[in-house]
């Protein structure tokens, strides 16, 4: 069920405990657990264990703090011990300028060394950051083309920061300080990063979580973090457990890929992957890549897209959910008549239903299709993702005139159903700006969606 990305094994305060911890840790639901190194010694230590127990993997490198003494041999020796093949990763590395127990000139030249060293070997990074944020952030830009992908553990930065590295395509991962009274601030943070740019993690044996604070951290207690990102993105903590441990498999290659879904369960709702087709390309979509959501694959060919029945079937009674949207990887706008059989049997049985739509359904099907949403879809998301036509016709790769097709389906469908217009937060996109034009030209309502 958890994948913990983070938990030191090979700390003294473990020896002689450490196969009741691993029972503990498996009753509790923990499929996999990453032993991330802090030195030489210990990226021995943390393969030695990924050897002895099936269920753990290693990492290799030189924590800021163990740099003091740096020099540019050890890169051939992590390089060797790395090509292990339970070893997922280089780190823990990074930098740490609170306890400045390294000079800072030595951890910049370890840290670069070591990141340059991934690259190399086509690994990730695993990275520690702490008030060091400014000089971090400077590193992730200057290997932003690289290719180089990493987890940005205990996240000590700002909603920026994290979005930022998002759009890089790295992970964000929060320990039990998330847990902790004080930790609002934090918390807000982590709000505003979707769960499929999370990773689960202990920083075992440090950062434990309430209720158990001042005792040992133990992956067992992986748990009371996913209950707090559960209860702060509104989820269920199998959403949250099924997101991260995909995002640990395309990460580190823990794991297992999903089977196809039809239909797929994210908090209360039941949502319907009508198709994978689309007649837009949006930079930020992954309907040509893995089409992965929340953990569910919704990669689907049009020779394997279900009849209505199949839908209906999966739905049983639709007051089970709180809605049923309709949104896949695809425009659901394409199969309108499929969408249209399986609302008129959601309201029949008294459910609710939604629609995520790029707001081409028109241009699609030839002819208005707004009258036909009343009395079957209750409400309508249309991606605005820019209030330019032309940079909407960047973002999505389409013609700049399906930007007015978008605001005229948004108008005629506002006089049949609720609609609310959305954007993706992009650092290049002005959400203030958006949101203006919604509300007020548009007469709708307006949601910023957090990139993934």
């Amino acid at each position: 069920m958890f994948i913990d990305t983070h938990a030191h094994l090979f700390y003294p305060n473990f020896n002689g405990d450490l196969d009741n911890v691993i029972e503990r840790a498996k009753k509790a639901g923990v499929d996999y657990i990453i032993v991330p190194a802090t030195d030489l010694a210990s990226s021995s230590q943390a393969i030695a264990l990924a050897e002895k127990y099936d269920f753990i993997y290693a990492t290799v490198g030189i924590h800021p703090h163990d740099t003091k003494e740096w020099n540019d041999e050890l890169i051939p020796l992590l390089e060797e011990i790395a090509k292990h093949k339970k070893v997922v990763a280089i780190g823990e590395i990074g930098l740490d300028y609170y306890y400045d127990f390294s000079p800072r000139e030595t951890q910049l030249k370890a840290f670069e060394a070591q990141i340059q060293l991934a690259i190399k070997l086509k690994l990730p990074i695993i990275v520690h950051n702490r008030d060091s944020n400014e000089d971090i952030m400077a590193f992730a830009r200057k290997y932003k083309e690289s290719g180089l992908k990493a987890q940005y553990h205990c996240f000590a930065g700002s909603i920026e920061d994290a979005r930022e590295l998002i759009e890089m395509h790295h992970f964000i991962s929060f320990p039990g300080n998330i847990t902790f009274k004080k930790a609002d601030s934090l918390r807000k943070v982590l709000s505003r990063i979707t769960v499929e740019n999370l990773l689960l993690e202990t920083d075992s044996p440090f950062m434990t979580p309430v209720p158990h604070r001042g005792e040992r951290n133990e992956p067992a207690y992986i748990k009371l973090a996913a209950e707090t990102i559960a209860e702060v993105h509104h989820l269920t903590i199998e959403d949250v457990a099924r997101a991260t441990s995909y995002n640990a498999f395309k990460l580190f290659g823990i794991g297992n890929k999903p089977a196809l879904n039809y239909t797929y369960k994210i908090g209360q709702a039941l949502y319907i992957n009508v198709t994978n087709r689309c007649n837009a390309d949006c930079v930020f979509c992954d309907r040509k890549g893995e089409a992965v959501i929340n953990g569910y694959s919704l990669k689907m060919k049009k020779s394997e897209e279900p009849d209505s029945e199949v839908y209906i079937k999966e739905i049983g009674d639709p007051k089970q959910f709180n809605e049923i949207v309709f949104c896949g990887y695809g425009e659901p706008t394409i199969r309108w008549d499929v969408v249209k059989e399986i609302a008129k049997h959601v309201k029949e049985n008294g459910g609710r239903t939604r629609m995520n739509t790029d707001g081409h359904g028109n241009f699609i099907n030839k002819r208005d299709i707004t009258p036909e949403l009343k009395g079957l879809i209750d409400s309508v998301s249309i991606s605005l993702n820019s209030v330019h036509p032309d940079q909407y016709a960047a973002l999505m790769r389409v013609d700049s005139s399906m930007h007015a097709e978008m605001l005229d389906f948004a108008k005629k469908a506002k006089e049949f159903t609720h609609v609310v217009m959305s954007i993706v937060g992009l650092s290049a996109v002005d959400s203030e700006a958006a949101k203006k034009f919604v509300t007020e030209q548009i007469g709708v309502d307006f949601r910023e969606r957090e990139y993934f």
